[in-house]
């Protein structure tokens, strides 16, 4: 498969602060790549060197499979962006604002203002004015006008920042639409994990300005592997007994009072049994599996999302 992005060496430094580091993107035609970080790890930072908004202090960006410089202006024709926020003229409507940003992008027809306003879901209310939207609709109206002109490829910037559980699910559910109808790939930075392992098919995670790895969710599966959680009154002795008595040496202790063993995961009666018979009380035993956020917690040496 081609890629419509690639990135080589990518660093970007003020002074002596090195903000990326080096980094090295690779995404495919139809991609939704979920841009993995903190705040303040270069996510937002990488994103307005791909768009051309800040130069990069070193390396090269392909857009397409041409090289950025020389080819701006062609390039960023096939792409639509959010960075940040969208900000609107709030005293106007829906079906204004996007009127205005036709124009002056130069584009002839009118009718791609309903046809996006239809795929976000506001057509209905495209003549309310603006001030008069949930974060939730300004952020779908900020998608429709990314897409008036027909992008190949969408890149946002925390687009689910702030909004409510609802919200959320009706901008993920639109991600996944204009992935399967249109075609269209993504670049979605988010710090949000639970979001971007819903979504992407493919992960980047960067931390420190750094690129740790990028990591398609077919992989991503396997390497969260399944595990017994059990909920004890003494983390300790449970750990201590374990060892001791069934020779388990593959667990962590991953808070008070609740330990995770990868071995065992079929004999969860024998684990009960020996802990028990060492008078060590059992609250819950549960087969479960790694998700995202564990497996970012090993990537980083244990720093946690704020």
């Amino acid at each position: 498969m081609d890629y419509i992005l690639r990135t080589y060496h990518l660093t970007k430094h003020y002074k002596d602060k090195v903000v990326v580091d080096d980094l090295n993107m690779n995404i495919k035609a139809g991609d939704i790549y979920g841009f993995l970080g903190q705040n303040g790890a270069g996510k937002t930072t990488t994103l307005r060197m791909l768009l051309g908004l800040i130069r990069p202090s070193a390396g090269e960006i392909e857009l397409f499979g041409a090289g950025l410089n020389g080819n701006k202006s062609k390039a960023l024709e096939r792409i639509g962006a959010i960075i940040e926020y969208p900000g609107f003229y709030l005293n106007l409507s829906a079906v204004d604002n996007l009127e205005i940003h036709r124009r002056l992008m130069g584009m002839g027809n009118k009718e791609c203002i309903d046809e996006v306003l239809t795929t976000v879901g506001l057509l209905d209310v495209k003549h309310q004015q603006v001030k008069n939207y949930s974060l939730g609709m300004k952020q779908r109206l900020g998608i429709a006008r990314a897409l008036l002109h027909h992008p190949e490829l969408l890149i946002l910037d925390e687009p689910t920042n702030g909004l409510d559980p609802g919200a959320i699910r009706e901008v993920r559910e639109l991600f996944l639409k204009l992935a399967k109808q249109r075609g269209i790939t993504f670049i979605i930075s988010s710090h949000l994990l639970n979001e971007i392992e819903q979504v992407a098919n493919r992960i980047g995670i960067i931390h420190k300005g750094n690129l740790l790895e990028e990591i398609d969710d077919k992989t991503l599966q396997q390497k969260t592997r399944r595990f017994l959680e059990i909920k004890v009154d003494d983390d300790q002795r449970a750990a201590y007994v374990l060892e001791q008595e069934l020779q388990v040496t593959d667990y962590q202790i991953a808070g008070t009072g609740v330990l995770r063993i990868y071995e065992y995961l079929d004999r969860t009666d024998l684990v009960n049994t020996t802990l028990t018979q060492h008078n060590i009380g059992v609250k819950e035993i549960v087969l479960s599996r790694g998700n995202l956020e564990d497996y970012f917690l090993n990537l980083t040496g244990g720093d946690k999302f704020a």
